[in-house]
């Protein structure tokens, strides 16, 4: 098991997107949490949808420390918390999957009143994904890092 983040050297996987800044796109970057980073996710075909990404090259909850394992879910919890207030929420996804980018990566995912098929996980609902036009995340990224209590001018 790893020691809590804050007391180690980063670890960092030179064959990962996330490792090496390809991804999430760095103007969609909303907070530095403590151990991980929370960005918009590019689809926001589901309003508000976010991922919070572990600095640290780690791909399974338990290679976390408790002390680490439980920060990390302080911070899931505030920013679904945050999301959920914001966006109205009948209800918050949260899925940490890492099939694809085996980096641990938490999206946490409002499902509105409006929502097409809420009984559906979001990766089963039909959709064109919807990009957000650079004013409209400009408001975005503005609108949940003032609900986070963060200086919106805050950058990565």
């Amino acid at each position: 098991m790893l020691e809590p983040l804050a007391f180690r050297i980063a670890v960092i996987e030179p064959t990962c997107k996330i490792c090496v800044g390809a991804w999430p796109l760095k103007d969609h970057f909303l907070v530095d949490c403590g151990l991980a980073r929370a960005f918009v996710f590019e689809d926001q075909f589901f309003a508000g949808w976010t991922v919070l990404v572990l600095k640290e090259h780690v791909s399974e909850l338990f290679d976390l420390s408790r002390v680490a394992r439980s920060m990390l879910m302080e911070e899931v919890s505030h920013v679904a918390q945050t999301l959920a207030q914001v966006f109205d929420a009948k209800k918050i996804n949260y899925e940490l999957l890492g099939n694809q980018v085996p980096h641990m990566h938490w999206h946490l995912i409002p499902r509105l009143k409006t929502d097409t098929d809420p009984l559906k996980p979001v990766w089963c609902v039909p959709h064109e994904p919807v990009g957000l036009p650079a004013e409209q995340l400009a408001e975005r990224v503005h609108l949940l890092r003032s609900a986070l209590c963060i200086d919106p001018t805050q950058s990565l």
